[in-house]
């Protein structure tokens, strides 16, 4: 069986340094709120390039308490829009709701998935005081426009990051420099990967998959530093690499720092996983992080004193200590996605199947592969009686959910295809290149 995520084998990548630092947070004898988790936000800021990393209980939570600190804060309030795409994961919306917010659905784009960029200023109307973008699947959602939008319209953006941990933004004016010395899209971003990484001395290796030809059919340059494996300390400050990664002032900026605040699930199966719910808060806006950090504590910044009518949200020492040691892998586990990916991308070719074209590798990590296929159901049972294993993202689109039954009535055609015809295929870095080449054969021969 090729299992859609063997979390197991992810864990296994990196089990002697999570056995040691799970053993120092158990000797520590301090289980929250404690050196792991101030250390992990301190390491997952400078990692995004945000001033402000708050810690929660999970990718939910931090949504629902971006919106709560924007109304304690005056700046909306119960019955106010956020507007919102219609394909996103359930979550996003219950954050919305949660709060008395209204959500405001807006189509995606077919061949990104990613809201639609074009559609959203209709949707503004004199309640909206929000635009909560999801990078989807692992991609970026963020637009020029969309920045645009908000800026003429006063709104805020909201970034849903719980898919799309390290995936980055290549902004318009080095876009337009790579394009005078005539670099594509996707070898600007490798071009620029290697610039950073050679600038602080660190190797760069190039990896590639093998077509049915035995011919190397893509390669993309993957970071081959790793943290040092002798140094087993969870309260070092490990994180050689930090300095090298996206700054908030330059061009390549990383998900979760490109609008007012963004919100992180480190769910397991998610590109940078816990060992069990946990999810955090980005910004630069110190009042918002105050807020946050205070709301998510009960209410209470100072001990037994409640201002506010809180949560119980915070993320466990474990959890902390374990997102720490793999964060420092997450850039090299998310370039052996990107190779797996651009197998599918140059390999599958089938007629019943639409694969993404090689421009879909932009600005993306790949938490999901999706496939489409009018006969999806069909394609998962074939590939599951040869020992493939899929998911669906998502089999029912939120406004067709019970619990949204008011929003039913909605035109929404390219969501529902989407949710009608999407199947994920098995894509992360503990694939073996005989498991991706034995998937890609199988979706070839689908008839």
């Amino acid at each position: 069986m090729i299992k859609y995520l063997d979390l197991k084998k992810i864990t296994e990548l990196h089990a002697d340094e999570i056995h040691t630092t799970v053993s120092n947070v158990v000797d520590s004898g301090w289980y929250l709120h404690g050196v792991a988790n101030r250390l992990f936000e301190e390491h997952y800021a400078r990692y995004i390039g945000t001033k402000h990393c708050i810690g929660c209980g999970n990718g939910l939570d931090a949504l629902t308490l971006i919106l709560r600190a924007y109304m304690e804060l005056g700046v909306m309030k119960r019955g106010d829009e956020v507007i919102v795409p219609a394909n996103t994961y359930i979550a996003s919306i219950l954050s919305i709701t949660a709060n008395g917010l209204v959500p405001v659905l807006v189509e995606p784009r077919p061949d990104t998935f990613q809201i639609d960029d074009t559609l959203i200023e209709s949707a503004i109307t004199d309640r909206t005081r929000a635009i909560m973008i999801v990078h989807l699947y692992g991609k970026c959602a963020y637009t020029e426009r969309i920045k645009d939008i908000c800026q003429r319209h006063s709104l805020k953006l909201i970034e849903d990051n719980a898919q799309a941990h390290g995936t980055t933004f290549l902004n318009e004016e080095l876009r337009i420099k790579n394009e005078e010395l005539g670099w594509g899209n996707e070898e600007c971003r490798m071009k620029n990967e290697e610039l950073r990484f050679a600038k602080k001395g660190v190797d760069v290796s190039v990896a590639s998959y093998k077509n049915d030809n035995n011919t190397s059919s893509t390669s993309i340059p993957a970071s081959t530093a790793k943290k040092n494996a002798t140094d087993t300390n969870p309260n070092s400050s490990f994180f050689i690499l930090h300095s090298s990664f996206p700054h908030p002032n330059s061009s390549l900026k990383r998900t979760g720092s490109l609008g007012d605040a963004a919100a992180h699930s480190f769910y397991p199966g998610k590109n940078l996983g816990a060992l069990g719910d946990a999810g955090a808060v980005t910004t630069d806006d110190e009042e918002l992080a105050g807020m946050i950090r205070t709301l998510a504590n009960y209410g209470s910044s100072v001990k037994y004193v409640f201002p506010y009518e809180g949560m119980n949200s915070r993320m466990d020492e474990l959890h902390a200590a374990v997102l720490d040691v793999k964060l420092s892998y997450l850039d090299e586990d998310n370039e052996a996605r990107r190779r797996v990916a651009l197998h599918y991308i140059d390999n599958v070719k089938n007629p019943l199947l639409n694969v993404p074209g090689r421009e879909y590798m932009e600005n993306n990590v790949f938490h999901i592969f999706p496939v489409m296929c009018k006969e999806r159901d069909r394609l998962q049972k074939y590939l599951s009686e040869h020992g493939v294993q899929t998911v669906i993202h998502y089999p029912i689109p939120p406004h067709k959910q019970e619990c949204y039954r008011q929003l039913g009535h909605l035109d929404l055609p390219v969501t529902e295809r989407i949710h009608r015809e999407e199947l994920s295929i098995p894509c992360n870095q503990v694939l073996t290149e005989e498991e991706v080449g034995e998937v890609t054969n199988l979706l070839n021969k689908f008839i």
